[in-house]
């Protein structure tokens, strides 16, 4: 009997590559653009499950269910924290969440099927928020942005998403996502354009770019620490533009 050949490793794992690049595909059903996110009878359902809590948790801070929101996540500690602005402007740390599942290691997404999740700065409009996710509920952070095309990177369909698992994505448990897609879709509805998402390998301290200043990832990092610190220092969002290929970071004021 004539044996099969087996089939040359390079050629899995371009099969299997080209798969996992698709795997947060049905996670968006949502069309850049749209002034309105798009419910279903079950993401309303979650929005009104969640929507007494926060708005306890939010008075006790001085705020209010659909103040503008403001998320930052690190990949070490995988952590997403969602900041809601005070009266004053000044946006307050309210809850954090740990990831569930991200792809890769730390570094930023180079290229379609790399199996990378993204870093930098990404803002998500209505039209990218997905009520008919596979993956629970979820939203599209819309990489490649300005300086991901400047730089040559490829990729789509980069989520956050529930269902805690993922490739290519950041997964959320299905409580956290529904929390943060209720602050977010009150904050739109109050009026916020978008939603800023700053995404980090790692707190932006010097301490540890100085640890990882020998990562070849390292000047990328260095581009990307201004906007922490900016953060940090104002509890104002940054404002971000690209340049010639470069972000360009103004403290927020």
């Amino acid at each position: 009997m004539k044996r099969k050949r087996p089939i040359a490793a390079w050629k899995l794992v371009a099969v299997f590559s080209a798969a996992m690049a698709f795997l947060c595909l049905p996670a968006v059903l949502a069309v850049a653009g749209v002034d309105d996110v798009r419910e279903t009878p079950g993401s309303r359902a979650i929005v009104e499950a969640h929507t007494a809590d926060l708005s306890e948790a939010l008075a006790e801070q001085g705020t209010h269910l659909g103040a503008p929101v403001y998320l930052r996540l690190t990949k070490e500690p995988a952590v997403l924290t969602a900041y809601v602005a005070t009266p004053d402007g000044v946006y307050e740390p309210f809850r954090s969440w740990p990831v569930c599942a991200y792809s890769g290691k730390l570094g930023p997404k180079l290229a379609e099927g790399d199996l990378q999740a993204p870093e930098g700065f990404y803002s998500v409009a209505p039209g990218q928020m997905n009520a008919a996710s596979d993956y629970h509920l979820a939203f599209n952070l819309g990489y490649p942005n300005a300086f991901d095309r400047a730089q040559g990177r490829t990729g789509s369909y980069l989520m956050v998403h529930g269902d805690c698992v993922s490739v290519g994505c950041y997964a959320m448990t299905d409580e956290a996502i529904e929390e943060v897609w209720t602050l977010m879709q009150a904050a739109m509805g109050e009026g916020q354009k978008s939603v800023p998402v700053h995404i980090y390998p790692f707190p932006m301290t010097a301490a540890n770019l100085q640890r990882h200043a020998g990562d070849p990832n390292a000047a990328f990092w260095r581009s990307l620490a201004p906007a922490w610190e900016a953060f940090e220092e104002t509890g104002h969002v940054p404002a971000v533009r690209v340049s010639d290929g470069t972000y360009e970071i103004t403290p927020g004021t």
